[in-house]
Parts: C-alpha cells; sequence; structure tokens
C-alpha cells in the first residue's frame, strides 16, 4: 500500500494565500494523505506500523540517518534492556524466540529494523523539523523541514521542505536531547569530559580516575563498566535513588511488580519491593544511597524517576571499586570539590546526567505539551490532543507504555481517514453527477 505523499496540491490551492511568499518559494510543499510521524523511534516505528496495518499512508521524518538513533549512536556498547523482553516489543511483532530474556543492544537494533522491514517502513532520514504549527483557517499542520542532501557521500546542501498534514504524531519522545549541567569552574577542569551518550566502553579509561556524575541506571552500568577496564570511578550521587535487584529468585522484579498491582494497591506493592530490596540487597544507604521517602513505583509515576535495577554495580561499591561521592561544588584544574569540603583528583569526567524532550523547541503549541516537553495529562490520557496533535513515547513507562498509546493513536487516526476518505470519494461522486446532469 503506498506512503509516499501527493506532491499535488490542486485540492488546496486557497492556502498558498497564507504563506509567506518568500518562504514559500524557498522550500517545496507537498501535502501528505495522512499524518505526519516525527521520530523514527520504536515509537514512531510502532504508530506506523499500526497505520499500515489499516492501510493508512503517511510518512515518518527523522532528523539523523537511521531508525532508533538513540539505541544505534548514543548508547554504551554493554547495554542490555533492562526489563524482559516481552514488555518492550512492539505492537504485533514478538522478538525471536532465540533471542535472550535481556536482549543485548545489538540484539534489540536487530528487532527494530526487521520491524521497519516486516511493516515496510520507509522513514525520511537526515531530515530534521524546524517548525510544526497548525493552520487554523485552513485545519492543516504546516511542519517546515530541512533535509540534507548529498551525492556519493559527499554532503551537497539543504533541501528546504514544508509538509501539510491533517494529523501530525509526536514521536520524538523524552530523550531527545542530552541534559548538560553546568558547574562552577567546569571551563577551568581541562580533563577530558563527554555525556554518558558519547560514551561506548571503558577501554580508554583503564588506570584513570573517572567521576561519573549521576546514579541512575546508565551512572551506575558506566561505573561498573569502568571497574571491568580497571578505571577507578567515583559516582556523583547528589538526590535519594531507589536502588532494587533487577530479579527475585529467578523472576524479574519488574514482573513480580506488575503482578501484584493486578490484585494490591501501588503503596502496598512499593513497600512489598522495599522489604525484598532490604533482604536481598541490604542496607544500602550506609554505602551513600539513600532512599526517597516515597516508594519506587509511586515515585516513577509522580516524577518519571526509574528506580535502579542493580546488575553488579552495587558489589563494587561494597567493596570500594566504586566510591560513591556527594554533589559537586566546583571544578579546579584536574580535580574537583565535593559539597561536604572534601577534593579528589580526577582525569576524566562522564555526565550521566540524562535527557529531555526537545518538542517546546519546534511544535509552536501551548495546550498538550507542558514547557519542558511533555504532555500535559498523564498516561493514559496523554496520547492526544487538539486539531490532529498526537503524541506517544510520553508516559514514563518505558516501550510498554509506548506500545500502548502507539496502538491508541494508530486505530484513532485511521478512524478519522476512512471516514474523511469515504466523505471526499462521496463528494466527488455527486459533483460528477451534478456535471454530467447539466450536460
Amino acid at each position: 500500500m503506498p506512503i509516499m505523499p501527493n506532491t499535488c496540491l490542486n485540492n488546496i490551492p486557497s492556502v498558498f494565500q497564507t504563506f509567506d511568499h518568500e518562504d514559500f518559494f524557498a522550500r517545496r510543499c507537498i501535502w501528505v494523505n495522512g499524518p505526519v510521524i516525527v521520530g523514527a523511534g520504536p515509537s514512531g516505528l510502532a504508530v506506523g506500523a499500526g497505520l499500515k496495518r489499516q492501510g493508512v499512508p503517511f510518512i515518518i521524518l527523522e532528523r539523523a540517518n537511521c531508525i532508533a538513533s538513540l539505541w544505534q549512536n548514543r548508547t554504551y556498547d554493554r547495554l542490555k534492556l533492562h526489563l524482559p523482553k516481552q514488555f518492550c516489543q512492539l505492537p504485533n511483532f514478538p522478538f525471536p524466540e532465540g533471542f535472550p530474556e535481556y536482549p543485548t543492544k545489538g540484539e534489540f537494533i536487530t528487532y527494530l529494523e526487521s520491524y521497519a522491514k516486516h511493516f515496510d517502513i520507509s522513514p525520511h532520514f537526515n531530515e530534521t523539523v524546524q517548525s510544526a504549527k497548525y493552520d487554523e483557517t485552513f485545519g492543516l499542520w504546516r511542519v517546515k523541514t530541512i533535509r540534507e542532501t548529498s551525492s556519493n557521500s559527499n554532503r551537497i546542501g539543504d533541501d528546504q521542505v514544508e509538509y501539510l498534514c491533517r494529523w501530525l504524531v509526536v514521536a520524538t519522545g523524552e530523550n531527545a536531547e542530552k541534559v548538560v549541567p553546568e558547574f562552577e569552574g567546569f571551563e577551568e577542569f581541562g580533563g577530558h569530559v563527554i555525556h554518558v551518550c558519547d560514551y561506548k566502553s571503558g577501554k580508554r579509561y583503564g588506570g584513570k580516575r573517572v567521576l561519573v556524575v549521576g546514579c541512575g541506571n546508565s551512572g551506575m552500568e558506566v561505573s561498573l563498566d569502568l571497574c571491568n577496564h580497571e578505571a577507578e570511578p567515583s559516582m556523583v550521587v547528589r538526590n535519594s535513588v531507589h536502588v532494587l535487584p533487577r530479579e527475585v529468585m529467578g523472576k524479574s522484579t519488574f514482573e513480580l511488580a506488575v503482578l501484584l498491582m493486578k490484585w494490591l494497591p501501588l503503596w502496598l506493592v512499593d513497600k512489598m519491593l522495599l522489604i525484598l530490596a532490604w533482604l536481598i540487597l541490604g542496607n544500602v544507604e550506609k554505602y551513600g544511597l539513600r532512599r526517597p521517602s516515597i516508594g519506587p513505583l509511586q515515585l516513577k509515576n509522580s516524577a518519571g524517576k526509574t528506580p535502579v535495577l542493580d546488575i553488579g554495580a552495587l558489589q563494587k561499591i561494597r567493596s570500594g571499586e566504586i566510591k560513591v561521592v556527594p554533589g559537586v561544588k566546583r571544578f579546579f584544574p584536574g580535580r574537583v570539590e565535593l559539597v561536604n569540603g572534601d577534593d579528589i583528583e580526577i582525569d576524566s569526567v562522564i555526565l550521566a546526567t540524562g535527557y529531555r524532550s526537545n518538542v517546546p523547541s519546534w511544535l509552536k503549541e501551548n495546550d498538550f505539551f507542558s514547557q519542558d516537553g511533555i504532555p500535559k495529562n498523564q498516561f493514559p490520557n496523554g496520547w492526544k490532543g487538539k486539531a490532529g496533535l498526537y503524541a506517544v513515547g510520553f508516559t514514563r513507562k518505558g516501550l510498554s507504555g509506548a506500545s500502548l498509546d502507539a496502538i491508541s493513536v494508530a486505530h484513532d487516526i485511521s478512524k478519522s481517514w476512512k471516514e474523511e476518505t469515504k466523505q471526499r470519494k462521496k463528494s466527488i461522486a455527486a459533483r460528477h453527477k451534478k456535471s454530467w446532469t447539466c450536460l
């Protein structure tokens, strides 16, 4: 079934009256007989697959040169899915039976590429959305992009395009841009500094003193990887954090929580998880890992803060191979001063300080999304806005939440598209009948 847009704009010539003339002549205009999906990560692919199954044409715009660019270009080598594969598969396409319980980075990328191939999804790569705005006069979304053009692997220029569509799906997700905090004296440090999105492995850090800023799943796992490559990591733990075992008696902790929540209230499940964590991991607070005042599931739902699922870092913390230090006060050449007054010498800094949404930078809309680029309505009611605007991948519930929203979005758009297509065919038939009557 076709997914290429119809470039003929004869059906909506009056729209041109509202265009900036200089911008119009600088850009090619393309009418999309279906939705425009921004982002070719798991969320965008899942929506595309749902639309494909319903026979709805669409296009996917992706700024990178591949699908799932976060996974392919901005993750470390040893990364595995933190949750069992059954909670991470996309709609209508299970993982291959031979895949392990926790697929590796490479295996997950292979799965996503197979998913795109199975549903014949071909995103427009190297095309960055500059702005998307709803034209209330004509009831259309105007999506302006800039596309890198090349010949024989050499970049030759940029192609500016404006897409017109009835539906816009924002699938750029919660992790579109890295967060780089500001520290006093950071420019004076002089050592090697990277964000975790650029970290691949600890090979280059052997024998180095490395400050890892952040204690989430990435910070913990990078610290563990550094230890395995004979580095000396110090991990900054500024705030409280929940650390849970990844498995309880061979059963995924997440799977156990999902099962318990079918029968018990969330606060009680939280208490049970904390008791199990204490029995298995012991008192982690004596190592500098203070627990938050509210439970891990409640904290995830209210603030989107994911608990750390331990895969070996805690053992390294107990042995002293990973040093836990408090927050950073300021940097000096070759060293850092901590908030408790301690001063430690370091060679490198890895910022495991997370990511954020980039939606506010390009979507010209203030009702559906908050200032931090997350839908104002929480899951499961955050997937649909007004005027044909949708969001997928912002649930703070990982791939399973994104999949549920993708199913809802694809179903809703398909229903509207089929109704409009039916009405349009009736209108065309009526005009033809009237013209023959006049003859």
